[in-house]
């Protein structure tokens, strides 16, 4: 399911910080990383493979650490779908 900015929040299911660690590429074949509240899959990057990214590890919120030392923009994540919402 791509992401399309016209669906509303309201209709995405929300995850716990506890239910999206365990989609962390070790355990399950879902790599979800969440930023600002949205939860987005990245299970087809290549980047992601195995669960990290660099020293960035999926099943996580990267907002603190995207927004303080990341060397690209927000916008990364225009190229993978929002499954959910972070609660």
């Amino acid at each position: 399911m791509p992401y399309n900015p016209e669906t509303s929040n309201e209709q995405l299911k929300t995850y716990t910080k506890n239910q999206a660690a365990l989609r962390n590429g070790q355990d399950r074949d879902e790599i979800w990383v969440a930023y600002r509240g949205n939860i987005y899959d990245v299970s087809r990057s290549r980047l992601w493979r195995r669960g990290n990214h660099y020293e960035h590890w999926a099943g996580q919120d990267l907002t603190a650490e995207l927004e303080k030392d990341a060397p690209h923009t927000a916008n990364v994540f225009d190229n993978f779908p929002v499954i959910g919402l972070l609660t």
